[in-house]
Parts: C-alpha cells; structure tokens; sequence
C-alpha cells in the first residue's frame, strides 16, 4: 500500500469514529434532556406519559396533604391552571403552601407523578422559568421596596 493510500485510509476512518462519538454523545445528550412546563401550558397541551419534564409554579394555599406510606399529595398552579401532584418521598424544608416550587416527574392518569422537588432557598428566590411562567401569564408580583444590591464603585 503506498504512503497516499494509507494516509487516506486513515483519514477516512479518522472520520468514520468522529462521527461514531458525536451521534453517541447526541443520543445521550438527548435522553437526558428535560422541558419545563407550567400548568397552564399542561393544560393546553397533554405530554405524552413517557415523556419526563419539570413542572413549575405555586404551591396552591389548601392543598397539601401527607397521606400514608410517605406519599405527599398537593396542587401546583400558576393561577391560570392547576395541576394536581404526587409525590412519594421527603419534601424540601422550605417546601409550604404558596411557595414556588419545581417538580420533576411525569404524567400519569390525570396526575404528575413527580419523583423529585425543588423548592425555593430563600425569600427573595424563585426558579427561573416558574418565574417567566408566572410573568408570562400575567400573574408575576414585583417584590414592593426592594432596590437592587449595588456593587462597590458604582
């Protein structure tokens, strides 16, 4: 085999294993992907229950129960919608009634069936898309006297 041929060889297989490790790497990539919906956007449109994605919004005011063998049950609500939510397992310690909250799970008869959640860490806090959700319909409230941190030297 002479020195082009060889060169070309390898240049092709070069090629072939690149293009190999990027659809693995993609498909991988890809399985681990999760969306974020709020209820209202639920509501519209039903995923699919294979389908895994965050849901976010408020902790509706009432609606926490503890229920036997650990199973929380409670509604997420962005104030256009309501979502009714399982979840078997400890919840957060900041977790309470008309906080924001981020589950993630799946739909399952009518419910999300979440099997992690998230809520907030502080007052001033709340997850980025609960809050563009909740801004997006309409029903975000400004923190009322709250002036920005400024920086030193400005």
């Amino acid at each position: 085999m002479t020195r082009k041929k060889r060169r070309a060889v390898l240049i092709v297989m070069g090629l072939a294993l690149i293009g190999v490790a990027s659809t693995l790497v993609l498909s991988a990539l890809q399985t681990q992907v999760t969306f974020f919906m709020s209820p209202a956007e639920v509501a519209k449109a039903a995923p699919d229950p294979a389908t895994r994605f965050r849901l976010g919004g408020l902790v509706a005011a009432g609606s926490f129960k503890r229920e036997a063998d650990a199973l929380n049950v409670f509604t997420v609500t962005d104030n256009a919608a309501s979502l009714p939510v399982n979840y078997k397992g400890i919840l957060p310690d900041l977790f309470r009634e008309g906080q924001g909250v981020v589950a993630e799970g799946r739909m399952v008869n009518g419910v999300f069936v979440a099997d992690t959640v998230l809520a907030k860490h502080d007052e001033n806090y709340m997850p980025p898309e609960v809050a563009s959700a909740l801004k997006k319909n309409g029903h975000w409230q400004e923190q009322s006297g709250k002036q920005p941190a400024s920086t030193p030297g400005t």
